[in-house]
């Protein structure tokens, strides 16, 4: 059920449509409507702030501007989520276990960064996931991020072998922020060879946090661990204002 309603924390004037969850009300985007306060998120399903809006590269900065990202599947609305705890990952704290370290002195691969961004995003729409079924990578995230990419704010971290692209990972920077979006791999290890060399370069030029969104063992593994809400905003507020 959608209402119209107001809250304190808006403008008295503004008007804004909400949807009605079992865990309470989601605001509804229209053109121009701006996402409610952080503290308006849900608890169940954990985070959902917001439903609907647009993909355009100016909606979507606004949002990882307050650490809002959208997440959803093929046919449904455009879903955003803020989730407390919130998994990140600290330059510093990377954790390489031996193998990897050993994979890493290699030298039968080349990373690359940003020479395929398109590739990458769609070989992360096609990589099948354990415990999904299908891609949250629709055609339409697909072309916003492409376009950020063009803008300058998506990237992506390539590993090739051969001249083959067998594994990558893009995300979004804004500051010195760097939200991780998602990774894909042909080959064994071939994600985690440029997460790590991701993770250096984004050491070297100063940034300070990686959001990895949602836990999972695979970025524990790697030094990643949750926070909170609150905390997390306040350090974002901190990295996103310096110049890229």
């Amino acid at each position: 059920m959608v209402d119209s309603t107001t809250t304190q924390q808006d403008d008295p004037r503004m008007t804004h449509q909400y949807y009605r969850l079992p865990g309470g009300p989601v605001r509804v985007l229209q053109a121009g409507t701006p996402f409610p306060p952080l503290e308006a998120a849900l608890r169940e399903p954990n985070g959902l702030i917001a439903i609907g809006g647009d993909l355009t590269a100016e909606r979507l900065l606004n949002a990882y501007a307050q650490g809002i990202f959208p997440w959803f599947s093929e046919g449904e609305p455009i879903l955003w989520w803020s989730p407390d705890p919130r998994m990140v990952l600290f330059p510093g704290e990377l954790k390489i276990s031996r193998s990897l370290a050993k994979r890493l002195k290699r030298r039968d691969y080349e990373i690359r960064f940003n020479t395929a961004f398109s590739q990458v995003i769609a070989a992360c729409a096609a990589t099948p996931r354990e415990g999904q079924d299908g891609t949250w990578i629709t055609d339409g995230i697909m072309e916003a991020y492409n376009t950020l990419h063009l803008l300058g704010h998506a990237h992506s971290a390539e590993t090739w072998v051969d001249g083959k692209l067998v594994g990558g990972l893009y995300g979004v920077s804004l500051g010195r922020m760097f939200y991780g979006e998602s990774m894909f791999h042909h080959t064994t290890d071939a994600s985690k060879l440029a997460f790590v060399h991701m993770v250096r370069r984004l050491q070297a030029l100063g940034y300070g946090m990686i959001d990895c969104q949602m836990k999972t063992r695979h970025l524990a593994s790697l030094g990643a661990r949750e926070i909170t809400r609150a905390e997390f905003s306040q350090r974002l507020n901190e990295l996103v204002h310096y110049p890229a």
